[in-house]
């Protein structure tokens, strides 16, 4: 009996332990790997130390605390003086390496800016704007400037943009001598240029395209300051908070700290009014088509002149611009010349030379015209079926709702003859009648192809467009099919209207109404002290003031040579919504907010990014997979 249950016990442990077994197996969790790193890499030692006076060696060696990396170095490590030759630098282990290839000038502090590319092995902690300096003289050079740079048309926030100080005031030092001291923007377009010695300065932005530290290319963007600064600092305090968490203040201490100067310089970027003139790869896309384009619009469209060929009429091509002038069609209406697979003309055009002035060039082309496969031959039915009309194309712009503000046009698919007004009869409905009413009728001076009916649309009104069929025709004899469509204007109550005070200026100026993609809808010249927008779509509007000092009706780009800074742009820093059938009146104090916080952010296309990581839960992290593990099933 003794050992039945002994048996049975035994057998009982057994089934426990086995349960046990497969709820341990089955309960399995990653290992959280204890407390997680938050911190950066921290600096341990460097050889030389920091701030070393009369050191003369090119390399530079700095020991931090854990494994780390450098990310795009070229890119985020910015060394001054600027060096010509590119230093090598290195992550190696816990250290970074720079080896400079330039010879060090005498008696010159030299600062190396990591910004934040100096990041740990596992976690990518940065090490934010660490930066290590040293002197090849008996001083450091301690002065500071910062300030930001904005892109001048539209307020980005303009990164990785090289800034740039002048010791020689001349403005010729811009132009063919490198910059003294750099730094570059960040992300938020603000800059910081480190151990200046006292002085005075000239400053200035470039988009550096060849690396020479000069505005050497007028491709590259520029800003710059007309004054000159000099840097100064001065003794003061500050409240520094310690939070206990996100919404408890832990104490409140004042601190003195050493606040350098100017810190608030404002930088606006432009690019000078510039094309390199040059006529791109022809193309012959139809038989009779051929298609010139230049990079930029010519004051006169340079004429084909035949090489190859002989036209039996002088007038044997049409011209028809489009894309503001920068691309010429030549439709050829001489059927002997545009049957021939081959076409050979030349060209004379003014052409940009080394030194970007106009010369005349002389290129001859070669037009060859690439054939379709043929299709295949279909059996030929007892009747064979005529071959349907090619009418000529004719896209009217009308609507079955329309604004108030549209233009109705027309636009053909290919050159016609002798169009006139009296080909097409425009019908208003009043009461229950169609009566004819007059309208003015042009050619599209750039697009040669279109033409605009024109009349002052009212609310609500309706219209009917005719136009008989073979009325028209083109160069090459074909003809219009028929044309009756109906349009109407839309009523009053569908629109809103807003009225925009504007306070603080006094200078010519228009403003423009932008979408939520920073895309001018409508543009209003500022009169009596406000613009007034009539007859807007129901939607979310941001707006953006240009002073126009011209009074030319565009922003207009700047001109280093003639020392004349881009127009200034503002921009309203919040939104206006516009509801149907409401009139809305706004304030605008132009000047309240600091330019560099206008922008709204929802239409900041250079948003500023998260410097450092988001923080893990490995903890919790573990838990998810170890309870996505219990859902699936038993493992071991």
């Amino acid at each position: 009996m003794g050992n039945k249950y002994l048996k049975h016990i035994m057998s009982a442990l057994s089934g426990l332990f086995f349960v046990l077994l497969i709820y341990s197996c089955a309960s399995i969790g990653n290992p959280n790997g204890g407390p997680y790193d938050e911190a950066p890499p921290k600096y341990i030692t460097s050889t030389p130390v920091p701030n070393k006076t009369n050191h003369q060696g090119k390399k530079i060696e700095i020991l931090f605390d854990e494994l780390i990396q450098l990310e795009k170095p070229s890119e985020n490590v910015i060394i001054t003086p600027p060096q010509m030759q590119t230093p090598i630098i290195r992550a190696i282990g816990k250290k970074v390496t720079v080896e400079l290839q330039d010879t060090l000038q005498e008696n010159t502090t030299y600062t190396i800016d990591f910004t934040n590319s100096i990041v740990d092995n596992n976690e990518k902690n940065v090490l934010e704007n660490f930066t290590f300096a040293f002197s090849t003289g008996d001083v450091i050079d301690t002065l500071e400037v910062s300030g930001f740079l904005l892109n001048a048309e539209n307020l980005e926030p303009m990164p990785g943009i090289t800034i740039g100080l002048h010791r020689n005031l001349e403005d010729s030092a811009f132009t063919h001598t490198p910059f003294d001291r750099t730094s570059r923007t960040n992300e938020r377009g603000k800059f910081t240029i480190r151990n200046i010695s006292p002085g005075t300065y000239r400053i200035y932005a470039l988009n550096d395209v060849n690396r020479d530290y000069t505005f050497d290319q007028p491709g590259e963007d520029i800003a710059y300051n007309e004054e000159p600064i000099t840097p100064t600092f001065e003794l003061t305090t500050r409240e520094d908070t310690t939070w206990v968490d996100s919404l408890t203040i832990d104490t409140i201490r004042t601190v003195a700290y050493t606040r350098f100067m100017p810190d608030d310089i404002q930088l606006f970027l432009f690019k000078e009014k510039f094309a390199r003139q040059y006529m791109l790869r022809p193309e012959r896309p139809e038989s009779h088509l051929f298609v010139v384009k230049y990079n930029a619009p010519l004051d006169t469209v340079p004429l084909p002149v035949p090489v190859n060929f002989e036209p039996q009429d002088s007038s044997w091509y049409y011209i028809q611009t489009a894309d503001m002038g920068t691309t010429v069609n030549f439709w050829i209406t001489d059927s002997t010349v545009w049957k021939q697979d081959s076409l050979q003309l030349s060209f004379t055009y003014p052409k940009s030379d080394s030194l970007n002035i106009l010369v005349p060039q002389t290129d001859t082309i070669q037009a060859n015209m690439r054939r379709r496969p043929e299709e295949k031959k279909k059996s030929k039915k007892k009747t064979e079926e005529p071959e349907p009309i090619q009418f000529l194309e004719m896209a009217v712009s009308t609507s079955s709702s329309m604004n108030n503000f549209d233009t109705l046009f027309v636009t053909f698919n290919e050159p016609v003859l002798e169009v006139s007004k009296d080909l097409f009869f425009l019908n208003q409905l009043v009461d229950t009648l169609w009566v004819p009413v007059d309208f003015e009728f042009k050619a599209d001076s750039v697009n040669t192809l279109r033409y605009y009916l024109e009349r002052k649309w009212k609310y609500s009104e309706e219209y009917m467009l005719e136009v008989d069929s073979a009325s028209i025709f083109s160069v090459y004899g074909r003809w219009n099919n028929g044309y009756n469509g109906k349009l109407k204007i839309k009523s009053a109550d569908e629109y809103g209207n807003l009225y925009i005070n504007i306070h603080d200026l006094d200078t010519t100026a228009f403003v423009e109404l932008l979408n939520a993609n920073d895309q001018p809808v409508r543009k209003v010249p500022v009169s009596n002290g406000g613009v007034l927008f009539m007859d807007l779509k129901p939607d979310k509007y941001y707006a953006r003031l240009i002073v126009d000092e011209n009074n030319n009706g565009v922003w207009d780009t700047g001109n280093y040579a003639e020392k004349r800074q881009a127009e200034r742009v503002y921009y309203y820093p919040g939104v206006f919504e516009v509801l149907v059938n409401w009139d809305k009146e706004e304030d605008w104090h132009v000047l309240d907010t600091p330019i560099d916080r206008q922008k709204p952010l929802d239409i900041t296309k250079n948003k500023p990014k998260e410097v450092t990581k988001k923080q893990r839960d490995y903890r919790n992290e573990g838990r998810s997979q170890s309870s996505s593990s219990n859902r699936g099933g038993f493992s071991f």
